[in-house]
């Protein structure tokens, strides 16, 4: 029997849904399309394969989850959100800009990092009041991960993969991420330190460093310390 808060709460029916460990993060990779049992054990180092199988079969069973299968070429089996999975994004980007905030730090020792867990990081940096009136695709380059943002007045859609005509092509790595993450550098100053690449439509650019931005990072006050 799965476990319970055993409380007649929203918050706490819904931490009885997606609170267990490992949960959230099978929901975040699926914010960005559907994923294969492959594609989670690639993104969620340190989850058994059966603790994985139960998680998505809980999910499943919640219907926040479904089993569909890839379109050709690859014809395989994979998973994808529910109406009601898909409604955990706001949450989920609201757990990633505080934790931008206020959780970050420095990378630690071991701890696993994949470029394209931006994928869902330029929709929690994104800034529609600044996007308004722009329309541009962006294709980003780190390492062997590419994705693409279309911004369309305000709103922005991101997906894995190239963009088909993009206006601004952005190249970097893993390292310059994890830098701009942890608040030890910007996007502008990684360029202008030639540790990214930026090129295209020279107005897209331009409007590129308003419309994404990361939290400036905050210590939490911690009793007795400091």
């Amino acid at each position: 029997m799965d476990r319970t808060y055993n409380q007649f709460c929203a918050t706490a029916r819904t931490l009885d849904l997606v609170g267990e460990r490992w949960t959230l993060l099978i929901v975040r990779d699926l914010l960005t399309g559907p994923k294969r049992f492959s594609d989670f054990q690639n993104s969620l180092r340190g989850l058994g394969t059966g603790l994985l199988a139960a998680r998505l079969k809980h999910l499943e069973r919640e219907g926040l989850v479904r089993k569909v299968t890839l379109p050709a070429p690859a014809r395989t089996p994979a998973y994808m959100l529910t109406e009601a999975g898909a409604e955990l994004a706001p949450a989920v980007l609201a757990l990633a800009r505080w934790g931008m905030k206020w959780a970050m730090g420095e990378r630690r020792e071991g701890e696993a990092f994949h470029g394209g867990w931006a994928v869902l990081g330029l929709r929690a940096c994104f800034d529609a009041e600044a996007a308004h009136g722009l329309r541009a695709m962006y294709e980003f380059r780190v390492g062997d991960e590419v994705f693409h943002a279309l911004v369309q007045d305000g709103t922005i859609d991101t997906q894995h993969g190239p963009a088909q005509r993009p206006d601004a092509v952005i190249e970097t790595d893993d390292e310059v991420l994890v830098d701009m993450a942890a608040g030890r550098t910007t996007f502008a100053e990684a360029v202008k330190e030639r540790r990214a690449e930026a090129s295209g439509d020279p107005a897209a650019l331009g409007a590129l460093y308003g419309i994404f931005r990361i939290p400036a990072p905050e210590e939490r006050a911690i009793p007795g310390v400091g």
